[in-house]
């Protein structure tokens, strides 16, 4: 029987724990056998002491056997394809990777998450969709991926359940900042969810939970190693979040987005970001060069058999894939420049937080939104606008809640005489 206080003790002193002592620890909490005020002090001690490469493995792997574990390359038999970001403002990548990768004949297996906070969830966006189903049972879920090549799913209650009372715990004892916990929360839920190749978007700046680009390589350079130890081939790719991704932000507003950028009219930045991510994906599963996997992947984007791969997937998961089923806001108020310049900022938390404000985001779990608000920025970081052009709109549920929205928006935009040097969207690459 272990001693859990004697394990807190010791990492508390800067020690390490053997893998079974972190197992005992982990399924002895999922169990309700080891207290919530144990176990905080273990997530303290970590905090401040930090694990060792080895040590976060064992807490992952324990994590990934606290619940149910999916092997979809056994079940459909060959491997298949996820992608994670780290959560972002109106980062609708993975909607428009999933389509190009199986227009490509990849599968693609995703199990997604809601929104909270001023960062958006791939599960929210999909709600947007009418008659759209994001649950499925675990058998549901590897047979759209065995016959339509692509599904995305809300997590199941018996995947990885220790993550989830894990985390809850660390987010009311301020201990979720930390690396190794952060990076085994991720990866304990891909391991499960059984996809063999993964690229992982690890946001960095104002909107994102890494504010710098030497921080989120240090968590890609974790979840690199996670995953090697786990079998699984990895790719993280480092990306700009100081501004939003794309144009829209909020719901039904980053679909539309979505199916525009299948079509080949999408915005620069979520184009490049999903074209990437996509042949990186290519590239995993087939063992294809990058050239080759960029060139099939832009071919399935032009073809348009990404766009059918796509409306296939949403009439798998029972919604309607045309773009007018999509719902509306009633208000649309526009932002207008004050002078003549170039956008030298937005910030993308602001935004997010104006979004969150509409009703488009959750302030707290659980709490109803609105698919139809959001904002879409239309002049971004570089543009040069003129006095009067307009900056963004806002689609609100009402009058009130536009013109406060336009008021925070506004005070998200920065310009002006000169524009900034371009950033790209992909700061860094990690494999």
């Amino acid at each position: 029987m272990i001693r859990p206080a004697e394990l807190i003790q010791r990492k508390r002193d800067g020690g390490e724990l053997a893998d079974e002592e972190l197992a005992d620890l982990v399924l002895g909490y999922a169990r309700d056998e080891i207290p919530d005020y144990q176990l905080a002090a273990f997530c303290m001690a970590v905090y401040f002491r930090g694990l060792s490469p080895r040590e976060t493995f064992a807490l992952t792997d324990a994590m990934v056997r606290s619940g149910e574990v999916i092997d979809l390359q056994a079940e459909i038999g060959r491997p298949v394809a996820d992608k994670h970001s780290t959560g972002g403002v109106g980062d609708k990548a993975s909607l428009v990777v999933g389509p190009l990768v199986a227009a490509c004949g990849i599968p693609f297996g995703k199990m997604s998450g809601r929104g909270l906070g001023h960062t958006g969830g791939t599960l929210d966006k999909l709600e947007s969709i009418p008659g759209f189903r994001v649950e499925l049972s675990r058998d549901e879920f590897v047979e759209q991926v065995r016959d339509v090549a692509l599904a995305i799913v809300g997590q199941t209650a018996e995947l990885v359940p220790a993550d989830k009372k894990l985390y809850a715990l660390r987010d009311v004892t301020a201990t979720v900042e930390n690396v190794s916990l952060i990076a085994a929360s991720i990866m304990s839920k891909k391991i499960a969810a059984g996809a063999n190749a993964i690229v992982l978007d690890v946001k960095v700046g104002d909107g994102a939970f890494m504010k710098s680009i030497e921080d989120a390589r240090e968590l890609a350079e974790a979840m690199l190693e996670l995953g090697r130890r786990a079998d699984r081939r990895v790719v993280c790719e480092l990306t700009d979040m100081d501004q939003p991704l794309g144009h829209a932000v909020g719901n039904a507003l980053e679909i539309r987005e979505a199916v525009a950028t299948l079509r080949g009219d999408g915005p620069a930045d979520l184009t490049e970001l999903s074209v990437a991510s996509a042949a990186h994906l290519v590239t995993l599963c087939d063992g294809a060069e990058q050239a080759d996997a960029r060139s099939r992947v832009e071919a399935a984007m032009s073809s348009g058999s990404a766009l059918e791969s796509y409306e296939r997937w949403i009439r798998a998961q029972g919604g309607d894939p045309s773009e007018g089923a999509l719902p509306h806001a009633p208000v649309v108020r526009e932002v207008l420049a004050p002078r003549d310049g170039a956008v030298t900022r937005l910030g993308a938390l602001a935004v997010g937080i104006a979004s969150v404000h509409l009703g488009a985001g959750r302030a707290v779990k659980d709490a109803p939104i609105d698919h139809t608000v959001g904002i879409v920025c239309r002049a971004k970081r570089g543009d040069r606008v003129a006095a009067g052009d307009v900056l963004a709109e806002i689609h609100a549920g009402d009058g009130p809640a536009a013109e406060a929205a336009v008021a925070e928006v506004e005070a998200a935009y920065e310009l002006g005489d000169e524009a900034p040097e371009p950033v790209g969207v992909i700061l860094a690459t990690v494999t």
